[in-house]
């Protein structure tokens, strides 16, 4: 299978999976900007939505967005436990979780990383962030994870809680996410996704 991923964006996430489940991808960097694979191709050929994550399986059927990407991954392995079985009431609680941090939380930090955005739909975006991160800290009151035990969307929030550090959103009256993020990048998996993607040093 490959990945086509950009470094440090939300396709970190399904990288972050396989490498939990021990599932071998072929990364393909894309860059965003002239919609170029690494090897040259016509990335809007590949997912004419035009943005990562795309998995492509060894038959070349592909699949885009990264919460169904991450709940695929996590299938193909489902002794793992990252992911409830499909049709138990567990799994909809983790889709709901997972459609949460996609609507919540991912999306509202697209004007900070946005060339021309005011400051007034930053301030804006910047706001309504720390009242969803009011929820999610909420959330991990009682317990390591969001769910008891690591999952997909603990890589998801992870990953789009990291994106906090780049555009300035301070977490400081978060103290059980800040701790979350702490652990989800002492875990191995994580830490060689980001070295393998340059987001960290491999020392």
């Amino acid at each position: 299978m490959k990945l086509y991923y950009t470094p440090g964006t939300c396709s970190l996430s399904p990288h972050i999976v396989a490498r939990e489940l021990g599932i071998d991808l072929t990364l393909v960097k894309v860059d965003l900007a002239t919609k170029k694979t690494e090897d040259g191709r016509d990335f809007s050929a590949i997912n004419p939505k035009g943005y990562v994550p795309v998995l492509e399986l060894d038959d070349g059927t592909r699949l885009t967005e990264g919460v169904a990407i991450v709940q695929y991954l996590a299938d193909r392995r489902s002794e793992a436990g990252l992911a409830p079985a499909a049709g138990t009431f567990d799994r909809y609680r983790l889709a709901e979780m997972l459609a949460f941090i996609a609507t919540e939380l991912h999306k509202p930090y697209a004007p900070l990383f946005r060339p021309g955005a005011s400051q007034d739909e930053k301030a804006a975006s910047i706001a309504y962030l720390k009242k969803r991160y009011a929820t999610i800290e909420a959330q991990l009151s009682g317990g390591t994870w969001l769910s008891g035990t690591f999952s997909i969307a603990d890589a998801y929030l992870f990953v789009v809680t990291s994106w906090a550090a780049m555009v300035d959103v301070e977490l400081t009256d978060f103290p059980n996410v800040r701790a979350f993020q702490a652990r989800a990048l002492a875990r191995p998996a994580v830490r060689a996704a980001m070295v393998a993607e340059g987001l960290a040093s491999a020392a």
